[in-house]
């Protein structure tokens, strides 16, 4: 199978990339606009392979995208090129209006007249899997849990650009018939997370013994997803999920912000001892704007119709992942010093962030 992976040198979309090259022999082109949170060195694993591809394009320039459908020909789009960080769509919106939103259009307006122009056997096996977030469903109360129909209730500008795109892709699929397959996962963690978010940020600040900001009392509640977990529930999507349908992908393992971080230092303390233990590092800052209170995904679609089962506990998953960073300074290190030293980000203008 040909597969265009959008995003592919972000955190998810190598590991896509990886995945389909080494454990499912597919040929990918991975279409990426190198943004600041994209590292080609995620891809090292599969750089020399004849079946990976890398173009570096915009998923905005048109004129690139279809380029790149007429000459790879491919039988598939996986798009996970996107702006995800909440705390830099707080602070600016535009980039997550222009690349989630106008990027998804471009791409779904690519992807219809190519498959269009394909002769009906190719046409009829053409899939694009749209992956999205659990974050369009707004902020849960302290039971339930997201489901497939679950209303969509964003409340982040990143959250809103994720609907607008999930909205679209569903409108093309109705319209014009594109087989485009949706799905929304809860928070992934893992190797080669770009160092903004909780969990590698808390890694890399507690190894190196810094504070660990934790937003208002850390009792946010989210639902965990080892990254590779994540990838064979996509595989899946792509290859037996039915056009049209949604699936929620999520590895039951929730757990509060300042759980997260506490259960991080504890695998820390264990690995690399110390004088004292890193928990001491845990300092609370003011809340982001908007935070939502809770989210869980129910998977109980995607385990049931595709017979999808993540492989990682939440505990297992994170020693890995802790782990990996340990072995792997190479990758964040030159990050830290010269791309994202692990400052507050999100700040509205004129917020104390000791308040």
């Amino acid at each position: 199978m040909r597969v265009i992976v959008t995003g592919g040198a972000g955190f998810i979309g190598s590991a896509v990339c990886r995945h389909l090259v080494l454990a499912q022999g597919w040929t990918v082109l991975n279409l990426d606009k190198i943004t600041y949170a994209a590292n080609l060195r995620s891809l090292d694993p599969v750089n020399a392979h004849t079946g990976y591809r890398f173009l570096r394009a915009d998923v905005c320039d048109r004129p690139a995208i279809e380029m790149a459908f007429h000459d790879f020909a491919p039988d598939a789009v996986i798009h996970l090129a996107a702006e995800t960080h909440v705390d830099r769509s707080i602070a600016g919106s535009a980039d997550f209006i222009r690349t989630n939103v106008v990027g998804t259009h471009t791409l779904l307006e690519a992807a219809r007249r190519y498959v269009a122009a394909l002769p009906g056997d190719a046409r009829s096996r053409f899939r694009f899997v749209h992956v999205s977030t659990d974050e369009v469903y707004g902020s849960l109360g302290d039971a339930g849990h997201f489901i497939e129909m679950s209303p969509y209730d964003p409340r982040s500008p990143y959250a809103a650009s994720k609907a607008a795109a999930d909205h679209l892709a569903r409108a093309w699929h109705e319209t014009y018939g594109l087989p485009v397959i949706v799905s929304n996962c809860s928070n992934n963690y893992g190797p080669c997370h770009f160092p903004e978010k909780l969990i590698p940020l808390m890694i890399l600040n507690a190894i190196e013994g810094k504070p660990l900001p934790v937003y208002g009392d850390g009792l946010n509640i989210r639902d965990w997803l080892y990254v590779d977990d994540h990838v064979t529930a996509l595989v899946l999507v792509l290859t037996n999920g039915r056009p049209g349908e949604k699936y929620n992908v999520g590895g039951r393992s929730e757990r509060t912000n300042l759980q997260v971080v506490e259960a991080i230092c504890d695998i820390i303390d264990e690995l690399i001892p110390a004088s004292r233990s890193r928990r001491d590092l845990i300092t609370f800052v003011a809340d982001r704007p908007g935070h939502d209170r809770r989210y869980a995904i129910d998977p109980g679609k995607v385990e049931s119709e595709l017979g999808w089962r993540p492989a990682e506990s939440f505990e297992s998953g994170l020693r890995k992942t802790v782990r990996w960073y340990m072995d792997n300074r190479s990758w964040w290190e030159p990050l830290r010093r010269h791309v994202y030293a692990g400052e507050r980000l999100g700040l509205i203008d004129g917020m104390d962030v000791d308040a």
